[in-house]
């Protein structure tokens, strides 16, 4: 199974993105206000990397309770292409 790669990047609004290495589409977009970067100083992108992580630890949790259970209690895991 392909491995996807996501890389963070700053866009020149100066927002945060998330995107598919390779790729020019924005997944996610995090944008500080001017008083949170101030507060921050400098350090926005290491908030913006932790709400990311914490965000794909989310969807990946998600996927576990959607996992459907076979008849013996056991997880059935799908490969999707």
């Amino acid at each position: 199974m392909a491995l996807t790669e996501f890389e963070l990047i700053m866009l020149e609004d100066g927002e945060v993105a998330l995107q598919r290495s390779g790729s020019d589409q924005p997944l996610v977009r995090i944008s500080f206000s001017k008083e949170v970067l101030e507060y921050l100083e400098g350090k926005h992108l290491d908030v913006a990397k932790s709400m990311m992580d914490a965000g794909i630890q989310t969807v990946f949790d998600i996927n576990e309770e959607r996992a459907p259970v076979n008849a013996e209690g056991e997880e059935k895991r799908h490969t999707v292409h």
